[in-house]
């Protein structure tokens, strides 16, 4: 069974920069799609960014420019770089893996607990 571990999350100042960082047991990053979705309250789940197995990646108009995905196969981890924070990005985020199309459409069934991201002054 696959168990997503996510960490990294926390209150940052507008402006301000985070990493979060995902780690899967069962299996590894390199074979799959990876992705990062997020929620905030009374809206619903968003998928953020994505990276497949061939290292192409693709992000939601909302946050290009400003957050990068990225895996490190060695330490079988993938990231979220989060910068220029924005009060608009303060949600719970969630990672996922699986097949692409499962990731894009969010039907995996591998999805971390969730870490939350608040951006406030």
């Amino acid at each position: 069974q696959v168990q997503l571990v996510e960490s990294g999350g926390g209150l940052v100042q507008p402006g301000g920069s985070l990493t979060l960082s995902c780690v899967p047991s069962g299996i590894l990053v390199s074979f799959v799609a990876m992705g990062w979705y997020r929620q905030a309250p009374g809206k619903q789940r968003d998928l953020v960014a994505y990276i497949t197995s061939g290292g192409t990646t693709n992000y939601a108009d909302s946050v290009k420019g400003r957050f990068t995905i990225s895996r490190d196969n060695a330490k079988n981890t993938v990231y979220l770089q989060m910068n220029s924070l924005i009060p608009e990005d303060t949600a719970v985020y969630y990672c996922v893996a699986g097949s692409l199309s499962a990731v894009v459409s969010g039907t995996t069934r591998s999805w971390g607990q969730g870490t939350q991201v608040t951006v406030s002054s």
